[in-house]
């Protein structure tokens, strides 16, 4: 926690949670001084908020007796709508968030009147989520950085480390952030190539917001874009069948680019693919029996797998 007044806050949650809190003990829990504390108290008695201490030895601060914040207003939707946001925020690949959300979400249920607060507690209790094996893991400062430039309309320098390509410096002008399939886009210009381009931000690093502008295009739709690249067409023509029902498969294969039909006793996947290698790799870690039907080039790929396991086990020799 280093902004000052994230920390200014902190102290008014501090006051408002407890009868009273000492110098000594704000100070423990900012990491500041208790000069440092000082002054966020008398910045929020600059703000109205009637802060009083006692002095000397142990000395302490309260709010004023008789003083409350004015409650935050929710219907009972608002405030179910804000605990499952925050609940649904853990999965998203967003880790350094997790203890934010969980503040958030603390503090939300100590505003809350008396019967709201039972209903949220009820859909921490009743309500169960599972992170898929798809959601990838996003740097939340990244995101928060991009969001930042899509809001001001700012260029944004980064490095990009694509699949098989060495890392390159890219610059470019994004127009939306869109999370699809367990993974964080943004949809963005890209100076580099002259053209609309996606970039995955688990890819990204080094992100630099520039001082060049920009005017994003008008009903830009970032999903249809992305959707519509993932439709172009691919070099090969996947078709694999997996002696594993649909059902059994729901978390475990991604649905986007792919379809998954019941046939049999099995399931029948179809996908087009530019690169088989990663494929073959991930048709292994399903951890099920299959068929690959077409094309013949996957096979190839399943043999230098095998060829990549021989050398490593004797490199390591088991």
């Amino acid at each position: 926690m280093y902004d000052p007044s994230m920390r200014v806050l902190t102290v008014l949650e501090l006051l408002q949670a407890h009868e009273e809190v000492s110098g000594a003990e704000l100070a423990r829990r900012l990491e500041v001084s208790a000069r440092t504390v000082q002054r966020y108290v008398a910045r929020l008695q600059d703000l109205g908020i009637p802060v009083e201490g006692r002095r000397g030895v142990g000395g302490a601060y309260r709010l004023k007796p008789g003083f409350r914040l004015p409650p935050l207003m929710f219907t009972p939707e608002e405030a179910l709508a804000a605990a499952l946001g925050l609940r649904t925020l853990r999965h998203l690949g967003l880790h350094a968030l997790a203890p934010a959300a969980g503040a958030a979400a603390a503090k939300l249920a100590r505003t809350l009147p008396a019967a709201l607060r039972a209903d949220v507690q009820a859909l921490e209790d009743g309500v169960q989520m599972e992170t898929s094996p798809w959601v990838v893991s996003t740097d939340a400062h990244l995101l928060a950085a991009l969001l930042r430039a899509v809001r001001d309309g700012r260029r944004v320098a980064f490095t990009y480390a694509a699949p098989d390509v060495p890392p390159t410096p890219r610059q470019a002008d994004v127009y939306r952030v869109v999370h699809l399939d367990g993974r964080w886009y943004a949809a963005a210009h890209c100076h580099l190539r002259g053209a609309l381009r996606s970039f995955r931000l688990d890819r990204m690093s080094d992100l630099t917001v520039c001082p060049q502008s920009f005017t994003p295009p008008t009903d830009f739709d970032a999903a249809a874009f992305l959707h519509a690249a993932r439709q172009a067409p691919a070099a090969f023509d996947v078709s694999v069948w997996l002696d594993c029902p649909p059902g059994d498969l729901r978390g475990r294969v991604s649905v986007w680019g792919a379809e998954l039909r019941a046939e049999g006793r099995g399931t029948r996947l179809t996908t087009r693919r530019d690169s088989l290698g990663s494929f073959a790799a991930f048709l292994l870690g399903l951890d099920c029996p299959f068929r690959v039907d077409s094309p013949p080039q996957l096979h190839a790929e399943f043999r230098r797998l095998a060829q990549r396991c021989e050398a490593q086990l004797a490199y390591t020799g088991a």
